[in-house]
């Protein structure tokens, strides 16, 4: 009797939960999910605020401590010119966690529109959309972003210009799978009793497509996004650490990995390199874990 009040007292808590509170209901349950989350609300704490706690500016030099171990002054040691490592790392996971951010935002931003206008119009505006998608998917990822790279330092473009210009780049070439997906429910929920309603008020399509349709795709986008940034942060790192994307003075994880190409480096001054490496590292699972969970959770055939 117990358990049959138990079942009832769960679905009548499910009749009064709306969808997002029983998905993060769901998430909580998933402990792996919910470690990413904290770690990756650690790291982005950590690169926001550390660097105003430290007492180190990310290019102050201290000339009496080049290449020193940690110590009580520099818990993670100092570099080559004797800046602190601890305050380079926390300065580069602001950039390097910006940058997986706004790509992410660009590409869910060229996605979703081009996918929903897709899925909704269907014919010769989808046939004509999904041949561009087709196209962008053709460029080869990696040897284009290079491409633009060498581009940038020919032209010797400041570091602080090429953080923009590597965001706009990974953002714009990372949509087309998403638009696919997107394009995907919505021609299954342009059949709904929802939008055969809307269409009986007469509302225009804008307000169909992005009041009725792109809302309830959310999961998805959410889900794509979330895991998208732990792979736009490891283009970033790539190319920042073959010197080809952010570059020196400014700091980002990849860059600072670049220490460990020198193989007297590599071998007597591993806390100039081991840090950013496990940053990275850490960040990057965190997300997957959160994205893995947030898929879980946000899936209604989970629903009991």
């Amino acid at each position: 009797m117990q358990t049959v009040r138990s079942v009832e007292a769960k679905i009548r808590e499910e009749k009064i939960l709306g969808p997002w509170q029983l998905a993060w209901i769901r998430l909580k349950r998933n402990k792996l999910a919910m470690l990413g989350l904290y770690i990756l609300i650690f790291m982005v704490l950590l690169s926001v605020f550390g660097p105003m706690i430290s007492p180190y500016n990310m290019e102050t030099l201290d000339l009496s401590n080049i290449s020193a171990p940690p110590s009580l002054s520099h818990p993670l040691g100092t570099d080559e010119v004797g800046r602190d490592v601890l305050t380079r790392v926390m300065y580069a996971g602001r950039i390097s966690l910006s940058v997986g951010i706004v790509a992410v935002l660009i590409s869910v931003l060229i996605g979703s529109i081009v996918g929903a206008i897709s899925g909704y119009y269907g014919g010769i505006i989808d046939a004509v959309l999904m041949r561009i998608v087709d196209i962008f998917m053709c460029f080869p990822f990696l040897p284009l972003l290079l491409m633009v790279a060498a581009v940038m330092s020919d032209y010797k473009i400041h570091p602080n210009y090429r953080i923009y210009v590597v965001m706009f780049i990974i953002g714009i070439l990372s949509w087309p799978g998403l638009s696919r997906i997107i394009r995907g429910q919505i021609l299954s929920l342009r059949e709904q009793e929802f939008i055969q309603a809307a269409e009986a008020l007469g509302l225009r399509d804008r307000r169909k497509i992005f009041r009725h349709l792109l809302p309830n795709t959310f999961s998805s986008i959410i889900v794509s996004a979330t895991l998208e940034v732990a792979g736009a942060i490891l283009t970033e790192s790539a190319l920042s650490y073959l010197g080809l994307g952010v570059t020196p003075p400014t700091p980002s994880w990849g860059n600072m990995v670049n220490a460990v190409t020198d193989a007297y480096v590599f071998q007597f001054y591993p806390w100039r390199w081991v840090p950013p490496g496990i940053c990275i590292f850490i960040t990057v699972m965190a997300i997957n874990l959160l994205g893995d969970g947030l898929r879980d959770a946000l899936d209604p055939k989970l629903k009991h």
